[in-house]
């Protein structure tokens, strides 16, 4: 069981010096536990209490009297230095956990989070990350403590006993030890099959609670509290069952183990009477006797936390060693400064066995605005999609100035083409570094001329700590035409020659589209620009109109052509149009 577990004890090694001293202080404790208090029962109590006792001179009297206050001194300090080193090598542990995760989320492509849920990999990264350090610490720890206490109380026993009746009296004390392997068996077993499910479920909640704070308006908007705290409720309560499962189990293990030591040291009485054992001797037998059963009990919980540990381990894996299908080539073609021809060669892609483009060819002169126009669901955003590499193409190719996207880096085919989505993402903190993310590398005068040809510059000064104001979460705190200028802003910024527009104005008042369009008009002047339009008025610039049709390219054009020309362009573009004025 703890091989699968040796793939990550590399965690502990970068954390050796710590690991290794905390455990070094608890094998001292664990001795000073184990062997300590036997030791005085046998040397010390005879000593003061015997039938022959001598009277004592000063050092010996010291070294009996301080005796009990040296080994629970020796115990304490130790223990405390072991939990507490160990607490720390776990926490940084925990960290390079943690990174290691979220390093692998960045590099996974955009089709996998399409099949797990935010909450999910949170819960993943948080409380399964967090069970697995539990889980190395405590096995990089216990493994070594507690046989080190098991080890000086059995030796003060097989020491003490053989001396008064040889092999007999030891095969006596130690009978019961081996049965305390059994219950810890027979819970293994049972834990093993109930660990996941208490990750599972714990996914589930931090999933459910993820749903609902993303939606907070549309529940209130319509009525849905009563229903989000019924749902909720379900969630926890199969959790609370899941983990009243385990628990069940898991707090069985120790009153068995002590059940089971009863019975030695009944047995060991029983014996010690038929022998005629003094009452010194038997006491030191019987308090080392007890002694070596709290490892046994730690070991047994020991064996609870591994399997716990293997289902935080198995969740962890899924994501760990999931493939990453999308990264640079082995070999990748130097770039320098792209034009930004964009063609399709027989390209076909599927999410799953959905198929979303079917045997598109097209190319897309360097320079052109380009509209996608079609149904919902007809391909647009998975066309744009794969010009990022976002995601795979199944058959066919991608290319820019005649480079298939697969053969550039990563780095290199992205830092040519800037995205401005529908809703564009903000993170939680200064509009100036917002803008930054453009280009990391601009200078503060860079920032601030593109914040101006976006149209921002004017809304951002009147804000109390102008560029230095904190945005909010996902920029809760500017409306829809900020964020979406801010966004514009980045795009400049970032002076790539490909731009991606995900119909960047549709939710928008008419003030700021005005404002937005005005921007927009400069940003696209010498790119290759794509337009994913949801509404035909804001294609009205594009030299070049794709119609998309369940997957493939059923016309091109511009749009006087188009109308006069394809029925399905101009049954969209009438629909519009009538719905506008409507």
């Amino acid at each position: 069981m703890l091989r699968r577990f040796r793939p990550y004890f590399h965690y502990l090694r970068e954390h050796r010096s710590l690991l290794l001293l905390g455990i070094l202080c608890g094998v001292i404790s664990g001795i000073a536990t184990g062997a300590g208090l036997p030791l005085m029962v046998d040397r010390v109590f005879p000593v003061v209490f015997g039938a022959n006792a001598a009277p004592l001179s000063n050092w010996q009297l010291a070294v009996v009297v301080l005796w009990l206050p040296l080994v629970f001194t020796l115990r304490g300090v130790f223990g405390y230095l072991n939990a507490y080193l160990i607490q720390l090598a776990g926490t940084r542990v925990l960290e390079s956990i943690r990174r290691d995760f979220f390093r692998k989320l960045q590099v996974l492509p955009l089709s996998f989070f399409g099949r797990h849920s935010s909450g999910d990999l949170i819960s993943r990264g948080l409380a399964d990350a967090n069970q697995l350090q539990f889980t190395l610490t405590t096995v990089a720890n216990e493994i070594v403590k507690s046989p080190a206490t098991l080890v000086g109380a059995i030796g003060v026993i097989a020491y003490k006993a053989y001396q008064i009746d040889g092999l007999s009296l030891v095969l006596v004390c130690l009978a019961a030890v081996p049965l305390t392997v059994l219950p810890i068996r027979h819970i293994g077993k049972k834990l093993a099959r109930r660990s996941g499910s208490i990750q599972r479920e714990l996914g589930a909640v931090s999933s459910r609670f993820n749903e609902n704070l993303a939606a907070a308006r549309e529940i209130r908007a319509f009525g849905l509290e009563d229903r989000e705290t019924a749902r909720f409720s379900l969630v926890t309560r199969a959790l609370i069952t899941a983990q009243m499962k385990f628990v069940k189990y898991e707090k069985a293990l120790a009153p068995m183990i002590e059940i089971i030591s009863t019975l030695g040291i009944a047995g060991t009485l029983l014996y010690a009477y038929r022998i005629h054992l003094d009452l010194p001797t038997f006491m030191a037998l019987i308090t080392a006797l007890y002694a070596s059963y709290e490892p046994v009990k730690r070991l047994g919980a020991l064996n609870n936390e591994t399997k716990r540990g293997l289902g935080a381990l198995d969740r962890l894996e899924a994501i760990l060693n999931e493939p990453v299908t999308i990264k640079d080539p082995p070999q990748p073609v130097p770039v320098s400064r792209l034009r930004g021809e964009i063609a399709f060669s027989g390209v076909t892609f599927a999410y799953g066995d959905s198929p979303a483009l079917s045997d598109v060819t097209v190319t897309i002169p360097a320079g052109t605005v380009c509209a996608l126009v079609g149904p919902s669901g007809a391909g647009k955003s998975t066309f744009a999609n794969l010009v990022p590499r976002f995601y795979e193409v199944g058959a066919g190719a991608v290319t820019i100035d005649g480079i298939d996207v697969r053969q550039m880096k990563l780095a290199d085919l992205r830092r040519h083409i800037a995205l401005v989505s529908q809703e564009p993402v903000l993170f939680n903190d200064t509009i100036y570094e917002n803008l930054r993310l453009g280009r990391e590398g601009a200078t503060r005068d860079e920032i601030m001329a593109a914040a101006v040809d976006a149209h921002a510059d004017e809304f951002i000064r009147q804000l109390p700590l102008g560029y230095e104001t904190i945005v909010g979460e996902r920029g809760a705190l500017l409306s829809g035409g900020q964020k979406q200028r801010v966004a514009i802003a980045r795009a400049f910024l970032r002076h790539a020659p490909i731009l991606i527009l995900d119909e960047a104005t549709s939710a928008l008042d008419s003030d700021s589209e005005a404002a937005v369009q005005d921007a927009l008009r400069k940003l696209v002047q010498g790119k290759t620009v794509l337009i994913i339009a949801h509404r035909f008025s804001t294609i009205r610039d594009a030299s070049q109109i794709l119609v998309f049709d369940r997957g493939r390219i059923a016309a091109s054009g511009d749009h006087t052509a188009l109308y006069a020309g394809n029925a399905l362009y101009k049954s969209l573009y009438d629909r519009q149009s009538a719905h506008g004025a409507q």
